[in-house]
């Protein structure tokens, strides 16, 4: 199937094409045939963006595609595109969904944790300043889902979307750089990365001070109450009594 790295097969034809024209025809037909009464537009485009990652990965990790850069960059952006179609289709068109807001961070997150790690096994990237990006990743998440469990919410922050657009950015201008070495693609990614390093520390930061400080009221919450409920339940059998007794002296 891969001898000749040039074509790929189409299955449903039976035919060789080149991979310049598969590619975008499988984006295309999975966008157009998706199940709609399955899933809306918004959350589609989500999920698409998560069977993208795995294509990302093996463009640029496998070897077996020409013009390997040039296909992984493509592959990316369309991913990083449907990161901001799914929310502004959502918003537009009133499509805000459960599923869509639990699949949207994490699309996110795998799509840009996918991505460094290639960068460093291709050597592009220094693992360390990967550590701290997809840590911080990681740590939000762990942040959100324990909020969750108390009831409440850490919305993102100004900095954490500005966060993502320069990742966005820095992947694609390093991979650029690495498909043409020349030019000055590489040096701004680097420029870009240590951008996105700074922004993933204090907006990591900054959620776990908005955490503190909402997981702190949370808990004085909780005690205020547990220490007026036997007040309350105390208040409604002296209540109860005293009607009883009330009763009994009319009769």
């Amino acid at each position: 199937m891969f001898q000749n790295p040039e074509y790929l097969w189409n299955l449903e034809a039976g035919a060789r094409l080149p991979a310049s024209f598969l590619l975008p025809s499988l984006f295309c037909s999975i966008v157009i045939k998706w199940p709609q009464s399955f899933m809306n537009l918004p959350n589609s485009l989500t999920v698409l963006r998560i069977f993208l990652i795995p294509l990302l990965v093996v463009v640029l990790l496998t070897g077996r595609f020409p013009d390997r850069e040039y296909w992984g960059f493509i592959v990316f952006v369309i991913a990083a595109v449907t990161d901001y179609l799914d929310g502004y289709l959502a918003r537009k068109r009133k499509q805000v969904t459960t599923l869509g807001k639990l699949l949207d961070p994490i699309a996110d997150k795998l799509l840009i944790s996918a991505a460094f790690i290639s960068l460093v096994e291709l050597g592009i990237a220094p693992a360390w300043m990967v550590v701290i990006i997809v840590g911080r990743e990681f740590a939000v998440t762990g942040l959100r889902s324990i909020a969750s469990t108390e009831g409440f919410t850490i919305d993102a922050s100004r900095l954490g979307k500005s966060k993502m657009a320069s990742q966005v950015v820095c992947v694609s201008l390093l991979i650029l750089g690495w498909r043409y070495p020349e030019s000055s693609f590489n040096a701004a990614g680097i420029v870009f990365l240590w951008v996105v390093v700074v922004l993933a520390t204090v907006s990591m930061v900054q959620y776990f001070r908005k955490f503190w400080s909402q997981i702190d009221e949370s808990v004085k919450y909780r005690k205020r109450r547990a220490y007026r409920r036997p007040i309350q339940i105390l208040r409604r059998r002296r209540k109860g009594l005293g009607a009883l007794v009330n009763t009994g002296k009319a009769s």
